[in-house]
């Protein structure tokens, strides 16, 4: 079974930064590319950013390239997103989710194997 825990949200003012972690198990992390999308309040699911499984490939939703860097430990089952510069419209619940792109997530959508969530504000 496909368990996913995100952590690392909260408040913070424009232009600050956050860590998003996503602690993976119940099946072979190693073996999947991995996204991060979002969901702000009244609005479907958003992806922002994409890895694949070796961890050499990184892709990025146009509005959070050079703010947004997405990692990942296969060792310890672990992808991040570190967020910084942040804007008020960044503000939403972000999932660690076990696709691989956004033509995926669309495909998918409400079905796409995802975590929790944690909410990012971004407020004054």
């Amino acid at each position: 079974e496909v368990h996913l825990v995100e952590s690392g949200g909260g408040l913070v003012q424009p232009g600050g930064s956050l860590r998003l972690s996503c602690a993976a198990s119940g099946f072979t992390f190693s073996n999947y590319d991995m996204s991060w999308v979002r969901q702000a309040p009244g609005k479907g699911l958003e992806w922002v950013s994409a890895i694949y499984a070796n961890g050499h490939n990184t892709f990025y939703k146009d509005s959070v390239k050079g703010r947004f860097t997405i990692s990942r430990d296969n060792v310890k089952n672990t992808m991040y997103l570190q967020m910084n510069s942040l804007k008020t419209e960044d503000t939403a619940v972000y999932y660690c989710a076990r696709v691989g792109s956004e033509s995926a997530l669309q495909l998918l959508g409400a079905a796409t194997p995802r975590g929790q969530g944690t909410q990012v504000t971004v407020s004054s």
